[in-house]
């Protein structure tokens, strides 16, 4: 998979992260897919996290009604759900086996490692279709 992400959303992004380190910080990422299959970041949309406030350091749980909102929103106007991106503090850009668990095959998975509060990694991740493992994908940023 490769995912293509504009120079000028990436620090909304990371000044997202950083906002919420030493936790975990998300959102979603919204856009296009091109015929030759590579898929086309057009909109951000960070979302609050919220799982409880003493697990924030290494989990992330969008708000329960944000997924819908964001889906039907995006095909309103043409564009796809196309993933997510996280941070994780103080760890590298590798999902985690709570991450696996709760990921789908379809979906982009940006992690960025967030380090004294700055990001040091971003990766892009996704599931493999029995769902065992995640394969790396290609991040290109245009």
């Amino acid at each position: 998979m490769k995912l293509l992400l504009p120079n000028e959303l990436y620090p909304n992004i990371v000044s997202h992260l950083c906002s919420t380190y030493p936790n975990e910080g998300g959102g979603f990422l919204v856009g296009k897919i091109h015929q030759d299959e590579q898929r086309v970041v057009e909109e951000i949309y960070p979302v609050e996290n919220t799982f409880a406030e003493q697990e924030q350091f290494h989990r992330f749980l969008a708000e329960s009604s944000a997924y819908q909102q964001i889906e039907d929103m995006a095909d309103a106007r043409g564009l796809t759900l196309l993933g997510y991106y996280h941070s994780h503090p103080n760890v590298a850009a590798v999902p985690s086996e709570y991450d696996r668990i709760h990921a789908w095959p379809f979906f982009a998975y940006l992690i960025v490692s967030i380090r004294n509060n700055q990001a040091v990694e971003e990766r892009l991740w996704q599931l493999s279709q029995d769902r065992k493992s995640f394969i790396e994908g290609e991040l290109l940023f245009i």
